[in-house]
């Protein structure tokens, strides 16, 4: 049995004589089997779309697959897993274990006229020149679970919204929620916020974050009047060194 993972009746069977396990939904990835897609793209984006929330389980049932012999993976959703299973069965110990994947920022903003976006732009920019992997996304036009999948993948992460009605940008509210209901943990991130009256936008990130366990809380912000000028010229260096 492997309760949660990622329903509560699921039942994972072994065939002794083919060394072949079927198991429902671990492993499995979106896309159908003759689907040519990367698999651990859309198996991340599987895993932590679905199955995400139930990381202590799906350890439960990494410890009874290792003491089997195993040569090949069936799960319910995507293609037949043989040749090197070490690189699944490892993908899914470091996913369920809520380790990041990768060294590299994924820097997600949610902007309205575009001078979020630019202040979020200029960060990554910065970022790279510095040598490190950056993943930019827009929260509004991006595809959500790709950017929740990312940001498990990814060991930082740069959150940048604008102030709207004193509140967070729908998007950027949305976005964090679906890191939480998953238990993102194990990160540092980082602020960039933006509000012509009363830019709040950060401090509100950071108590939506507040439930999550061990996050790194970067204490320099960018703070965005609008738009950038060249008080944020000094913020956004110490933002980047904070990162590296």
């Amino acid at each position: 049995m492997a309760p949660l993972v990622h329903w509560p009746e699921v039942m994972v069977s072994y065939d002794e004589y083919e060394k072949v396990i079927f198991s429902a939904d671990a492993f499995g990835k979106f896309g159908d089997l003759d689907s040519k897609d990367n698999w651990t793209d859309e198996a991340r984006r599987y895993y932590i779309g679905i199955v995400g929330k139930y990381g202590v389980q799906v350890q439960n049932l990494l410890k009874k697959l290792s003491s089997l012999e195993i040569d090949k993976i069936l799960p319910l959703h995507g293609q037949i897993l043989e040749n090197d299973l070490n690189k699944y069965i490892n993908l899914y110990d470091i996913w369920s274990s809520y380790k990041p994947e990768k060294r590299a920022v994924m820097l997600a903003y949610a902007s309205i006229y575009g001078h979020t976006a630019k202040a979020a732009k200029v960060v990554a920019d910065k970022l790279r020149k510095a040598g490190e992997e950056v993943i930019l996304y827009d929260l509004i036009r991006s595809d959500r679970s790709e950017c929740v999948a990312q940001a498990f993948a990814c060991d930082r992460l740069v959150l940048a919204s604008v102030t709207y009605n004193a509140e967070l940008f729908p998007a950027m509210r949305e976005f964090l929620d679906c890191l939480t209901e998953r238990g993102f943990k194990n990160r540092t991130v980082a602020f960039i916020e933006n509000g012509t009256w009363a830019p709040v936008s950060a401090k509100l990130m950071k108590e939506k974050l507040s439930a999550c366990k061990n996050l790194n809380f970067i204490e320099e912000t960018v703070k965005v009047r609008a738009a950038l000028n060249a008080d944020n010229d000094a913020e956004i260096e110490n933002l980047v060194k904070a990162l590296l």
